[in-house]
């Protein structure tokens, strides 16, 4: 029977040997996987990185607190331009630039917060809505940030190492994301996140036991925020350019459907979601290169539809999903592995 007896074992990482054996399974996987994978996964192995960290900061707010955001996009284009213009006009190394850039992006999310104290549902997705169409358009006017010609990102250099390529950067994105999940997964055992727990279940009852309101619904926008920061200055260094038109409504759009893909509520499902839309955006891109596939498709566009349109079917692909999943697993990729689990646990009964 699956019992806690105390705090400490509902705290410790590991709890069996099992447990311990994959995740030293999974660490020498992610150590060896540059040595024998070509550019373009490793570029991938990235590109989901990134995108985990924006999943499980975006699923702290949503998923952990019941507070709707269609505005992180904001946030990701703030820890973006806010390591760049730390690097290159203050001169400050990467190693403080990116945490800097990313608590200016959690005094955002803090300011942001603000009106969740009054809003809830619709009416707070539209006012973090317009946050984030805000920010690019501000963005995109001020000469600093470079305008709509946007910016290049310095050279990256952490002390002796000189970091060029996508297989050199890997190393430096995979612990920064292995490090704050395993934060994340830490915070919701804490004190603070049974208070975000709370305010989403029934927030005037939690106020009732004691919980401040004002502190936790911002903070939650806070730390979504930094966890969205972080990962925009590293996307910056993965793409090595940014421009506004970049951070738009649907990059947020995506954000929130790898959450909802994932698992609301679930830092494994925020990995699983960020994993599976990041592989489809990047292999669905090029959809018409496909053997067979692609041909079928350039045929049926020129009898009934564009070939711009028919390019980006990978939008059509991300709803198809959500529309599955909400319709046969409303707990969404994580709800898939309990039953999973279930399942294995009593075979062949």
């Amino acid at each position: 029977m699956d019992m806690k007896r105390d705090y400490y074992e509902d705290v410790q990482l590991f709890s069996s040997g099992v447990v311990v054996f994959w995740f030293l399974l999974l660490i020498a996987f992610l150590v060896f996987f540059p040595f024998f994978a070509k550019n373009y996964y490793i570029y991938m192995a990235n590109y989901m990185a990134i995108n985990i960290l924006v999943a499980v900061g975006l699923n702290l707010l949503v998923g952990y607190t019941g507070q709707i955001s269609l505005g992180h996009a904001g946030f990701f284009a703030l820890g973006a331009y806010g390591t760049i213009i730390l690097m290159s006009k203050v001169h400050l190394p990467f190693i403080l630039a990116l945490p800097a850039a990313a608590l200016g992006s959690a005094l955002f999310g803090f300011l942001l917060g603000l009106p969740a104290l009054r809003l809830e549902g619709p009416y707070l997705s539209i006012a973090t809505l317009g946050f984030g169409l805000t920010i690019t358009q501000v963005i995109g006017r001020i000469e600093l940030f470079g305008g709509r010609q946007g910016l290049h990102t310095p050279d990256l250099v952490i002390g002796p190492w000189r970091l060029d390529t996508d297989r050199d950067f890997y190393y430096l994105l995979v612990t920064i994301t292995l490090i704050l999940t395993v934060a994340a997964r830490n915070i919701i055992k804490t004190k603070v996140g049974r208070a975000f727990i709370a305010l989403r279940d029934a927030d005037v009852a939690a106020e009732t036991m004691g919980v401040n309101l004002t502190l936790y619904k911002t903070l939650a926008f806070a730390v979504s925020a930094f966890y969205t920061g972080i990962a925009g200055g590293l996307y910056a260094f993965v793409l090595r350019f940014i421009e506004p038109e970049m951070f738009s409504l649907l990059m947020s759009i995506i954000f929130l459907a790898m959450v909802v893909v994932g698992g609301l509520g679930s830092i494994f499902g925020s990995i699983a979601g960020a994993c599976l839309l990041s592989w489809l955006d990047l292999e669905l891109r090029n959809i018409l290169s496909i053997p067979y596939l692609g041909e079928w498709l350039q045929a049926l566009s020129q009898s009934y539809f564009s070939i711009t349109g028919v390019s980006n079917i990978q939008f059509i692909v991300y709803g198809s999903i959500m529309v599955l999943i909400m319709i046969f697993e409303p707990l969404g990729i994580y709800g898939f592995w309990i039953r999973t689990k279930l399942y294995w646990r009593t075979w062949p009964f």
